[in-house]
């Protein structure tokens, strides 16, 4: 029989590695049977009053507590060797991981998530928290919920109810699958598996020094980071960038928006060499239309290095580079038989018709035989479709986000808060024009708040 350790932590906060522990519950089981511990925690740092109201655990309950330092060896000797099991576990295994890592100790366990085993074996059902468990397998709560024994018992519970509800083989392979560790690369620490989140947000691969070799954005990061290291890579590019990982930092978002606006910004800023797209780019350009009088407009290019693209008015089409937007007024030109002499992309001697007027191409405004008006008029319809959005509000604007808000001006990104207190700080610095950014907001116009600046 393998050993198991059903484990729950009461915390400070949902930081492991800022907040700390402040009581564990431990269930052993093993061949000699069913052994309960419990430990109040001195955290070292006061509980907040909600936690308190959450938990019931007081500051003066864990006043003369013993720190964690002081019951850490009793704690590895109650987990060593077992299957650590435990209802959302990679929160209490990451609250114990930084807890050693204090100590200068390297914990590291096999663990199983009782969540995930819920879900496995129970598709059927949508919930599988702890509360949702109890009232659907009948289980017992003993002692007060929300304290680490009494959760701790309530996940040994569950185990035995499945055991008693399935197949034991059903339940060993599913236990096979959750606890297998994914293949990673030799250098990377195998713990990374169980550190890594579920949900949205960016993550950076590090090679041998401090400059990031790739950002990414996922809905959920541990899959998509997992699938960098897959044993069929997808390309010569991917087992390259695998071979080369030695560290891996992510940031959580409360959404998919957060995590495109994160990426575009940490690309921009960070140069990774292994992105090739949402570079930074300084030759970006636009064509505008100058008017010249007699009903005349001429396109001119700007560059975004020159121009605030997010304010200015009237400006068509976001290009790479000066040749690919000429190559783009070139091919609107010939769909909609324009005057490459008089759009300034061919030049001909005054009075002379262009090549496209001898072919038959254009209606003739390079020799007076189309109006220039005219021929401005249906030079602004074939642009119509390239034209920039101009920015809507008088200032800048707020995208709510889940917890978080994106705070956003003239299509350009100025940081993510989770309290309006902290939206001043970010109204004073300033932001380049980016076309990654500006067609990530335009689909998140919609949602959009103007935000009243005093």
């Amino acid at each position: 029989m393998q050993p198991l350790a059903f484990v729950d932590l009461e915390t400070t906060g949902a930081t492991a590695t800022a907040d700390r522990i402040t009581e564990i519950g431990v269930v052993e089981v093993d061949e000699h049977g069913v052994r309960e511990w419990s430990q109040l925690v001195n955290p070292g740092t006061r509980i907040p009053e909600f936690i308190e109201r959450l938990t019931g655990i007081s500051n003066a309950m864990v006043a003369d507590a013993p720190a964690f330092h002081e019951v850490a060896g009793e704690v590895l000797a109650r987990l060593e060797g077992r299957l650590f099991i435990a209802h959302n576990a990679r929160f209490d295994y990451g609250f114990l991981k930084n807890e050693f890592k204090r100590l200068g100790l390297d914990f590291r366990a096999t663990v199983l998530c009782t969540v995930k085993l819920s879900r496995r074996l129970y598709p059927q059902h949508y919930r599988h928290n702890l509360d949702s468990l109890v009232e659907r397998h009948g289980l017992a709560v003993e002692g007060d919920r929300h304290r680490a024994l009494a959760d701790a018992r309530l996940i040994h519970q569950f185990w035995n109810r499945v055991h008693g509800e399935l197949p034991g083989e059903a339940i060993a392979e599913a236990v096979r699958a959750l606890t297998a560790r994914p293949s990673l690369p030799a250098h990377l620490d195998p713990d990374l598996v169980h550190a890594l989140p579920e949900g949205p947000g960016v993550y950076l691969f590090y090679g041998e020094n401090a400059l990031p070799l790739y950002v990414g954005k996922a809905n959920q990061l541990k899959k998509r980071v997992l699938a960098h290291f897959a044993a069929d890579h997808a390309s010569a590019k991917e087992m390259s960038l695998a071979q080369q990982v030695r560290r891996i930092d992510w940031i959580e978002t409360a959404g998919e928006l957060g995590a495109l606006l994160r990426e575009a910004a940490l690309v921009k800023r960070l140069q990774p060499s292994h992105n090739r797209q949402l570079r930074r780019n300084t030759e970006l350009c636009a064509w505008r239309l100058v008017e010249q009088g007699g009903g005349r407009c001429v396109p001119e290019l700007v560059h975004a290095r020159d121009h605030d693209f997010g304010r200015r008015d009237k400006l068509y089409g976001l290009f790479k580079s000066p040749r690919d937007a000429r190559r783009s007024l070139q091919g609107l030109a010939e769909e909609h038989g324009l005057c490459l002499a008089t759009l300034g992309l061919e030049q001909v001697r005054p009075g002379r018709p262009c090549f496209g007027h001898q072919v038959g191409k254009c209606a003739g405004a390079c020799v007076g035989k189309e109006p220039v008006a005219r021929h401005s008029a249906r030079l602004m319809a074939a642009l119509g479709r390239l034209r920039l959005k101009g920015w809507p509000f008088p200032g800048p604007a707020l995208i709510r986000e889940g917890e978080e808000g994106h705070v956003v001006d003239a299509w350009c990104y100025l940081g993510t808060v989770r309290a309006d207190e902290e939206i001043a700080p970010l109204l004073e610095g300033a932001a380049a024009f980016d076309p990654d950014t500006y067609k990530i907001l335009l689909r998140a116009l919609p949602r959009m708040q103007p935000i009243a600046v005093p």
